[in-house]
């Protein structure tokens, strides 16, 4: 009586026996870097110099105005005045109407912001439509025009448009996307899979609908690390307001902490401790929003530009 061979597995390419061969062992372990105590060391050496700059403003903004005439500063702190903290809300310095103006311009930026580029990101990366691929590399070439060659294209277009010394140039723009933003949110579509997409049409959603139920919520980790880079860009943004703005009652803050230095009596230092009280004030949030957000740059993954599905 004739016997049946056991079956043999196919071999494609030897994968197989190799990944036999590779059964017993135990997984790598890929990138992976164990820090030494000479490592920590000298995160710590590091740390300490680059620190000092930020030290020195705080010591700054303690000293008393005596230091401030005679210029006697010290890297560390050897005065405490706090009270500099609630003087620069004084009537002569309107520090809260400052900041008051850098929300508004910030947060009026961050929406923009998130709305437009996920919008043209998605579309970049989901819509057929002949000669996008060519649309979008036009998109990314804007990147390496340097920002001052628009400043006076700009400001001619929105002086005809009566928007100066309003908050419009400062807050409009951003409705209309960023490249950089656009090439992040359209790589992270990319790597989602299509056949959400069409999984959706065949329930009777569209293209809003998809974005909407489907995408966005995927999406938060992406805008919402677009959101902390925007408003890191626009709360210490220096060039816009002093270009758009002509009213002190409209200045953000860091153009405020500007507005500090004119406040000194002729023949007089400018008053540097209150300086930098408002320049401790321009960094704080910011420290603030990064340390809440820094999950979602994580799971955004830009290097790779693949955070997908996490």
């Amino acid at each position: 009586m004739a016997t049946l061979a056991p079956p043999v597995a196919p071999q494609q390419g030897g994968r197989p026996a190799e990944d036999e061969k590779h059964a017993g062992a135990p997984p790598r372990v890929l990138g992976i870097f164990r820090a030494t105590p000479f490592t920590y060391a000298t995160l710590i050496v590091v740390s300490a110099i680059l620190s000092i700059p930020l030290v020195f403003a705080v010591s700054i903004s303690l000293s008393s105005d005596h230091t401030v005439s005679t210029n006697t500063f010290s890297i560390l702190p050897h005065e405490f005045e706090w009270r500099n903290f609630t003087r620069v809300f004084g009537s002569d310095l309107p520090m809260g109407r400052f900041l008051i103006n850098s929300l508004l311009i910030s947060l009026g930026s961050v929406i923009g912001q998130m709305v437009s580029s996920g919008l043209v990101g998605y579309a970049f990366a989901r819509l057929r439509a002949p000669g996008k691929n060519v649309m979008f590399l036009v998109v990314i070439a804007t990147m390496m025009i340097p920002t001052q060659i628009t400043m006076i294209p700009q400001f001619i277009l929105f002086k005809d448009l009566g928007w100066v010394n309003t908050y419009l140039p400062l807050i409009v723009p951003n409705f209309f996307s960023n490249a950089f933003n656009v090439f992040l949110v359209r790589q992270f579509v990319s790597r989602l899979p299509s056949e959400l997409d069409e999984a959706a049409m065949v329930d009777g959603l569209g293209f809003f609908g998809i974005y909407r139920r489907i995408m966005l919520p995927m999406l938060w980790p992406v805008l919402i690390a677009i959101g902390i880079f925007t408003l890191t860009y626009n709360w210490g943004d220096f060039m816009g307001p002093l270009i758009y703005l002509n009213d002190d009652t409209k200045m953000p803050l860091a153009l405020g902490v500007q507005y500090i230095t004119t406040t000194a009596v002729a023949g007089q230092p400018p008053p540097w401790n209150l300086v930098m009280v408002g320049s401790i004030l321009l960094t704080l949030p910011m420290i603030a929003v990064y340390y809440l957000g820094q999950r979602y740059l994580y799971e955004m993954d830009i290097s790779g530009g693949s955070a997908g599905v996490k």
